[in-house]
């Protein structure tokens, strides 16, 4: 399956990122499989810390994401 570049760099997919395929009424969605994270008692409170290590974690620009999310609409 061949994804367009634009949607794998706004996605962050690289090479070798392993994606969930799921089918339903409306379509095939495509989603990226991340390994959950570990729960920590910090105080009184729990603190999810990711598992994955940080050279896998993918880099999201959310400020991007939410500008060009504005921008869509007139």
């Amino acid at each position: 399956m061949v994804i367009p570049a634009p949607i794998r760099d706004r996605a962050a997919l690289g090479p070798g990122t392993e994606l969930e395929v799921t089918v339903d009424d409306l379509g095939i969605r495509l989603e990226r499989v991340a390994s959950p994270p570990r729960l920590l008692k910090i105080g009184r409170r729990l603190v999810a810390r990711p598992t994955a290590p940080v050279e896998t974690r993918p880099m999201v620009d959310v400020a991007a994401l939410v500008e060009e999310e504005r921008n869509r609409w007139p």
